[in-house]
């Protein structure tokens, strides 16, 4: 028992995955400011033209989805990090693993 928690302490992939996760909370905090002011904007474009921005909708689905990605890899749901370690499509591309 004091071997396996002796190996699980010292495996350098762990470290690595904590090590990236410390990334990902930090880009994911910036990701949800960034979705603020995307929601403040496409509030503002509703009341001023009474629809939807189109190209803020694709950004807010974008950052959402890229946002899905940071948390399933931060949970240990995926192996494949997100973006910049990847492509920005792979996000949209992801889907939950089957347990």
């Amino acid at each position: 028992m004091d071997e396996q928690i002796n190996y699980n302490l010292t495996n350098i992939d762990t470290w690595k995955r904590i090590f990236f996760m410390l990334i990902f909370a930090a880009i994911g905090g910036l990701v949800r400011m960034l979705l603020w002011a995307v929601i403040l904007l496409q509030v503002a474009s509703t009341l001023l033209t009474g629809k939807a921005n189109k190209n803020i909708l694709n950004l807010g689905r974008s950052l959402s989805v890229y946002t899905y990605h940071i948390l399933l890899f931060m949970t240990f749901n995926t192996e494949a990090l997100p973006f910049p370690f990847s492509d920005w499509n792979q996000s949209a591309e992801l889907k939950m693993p089957e347990k």
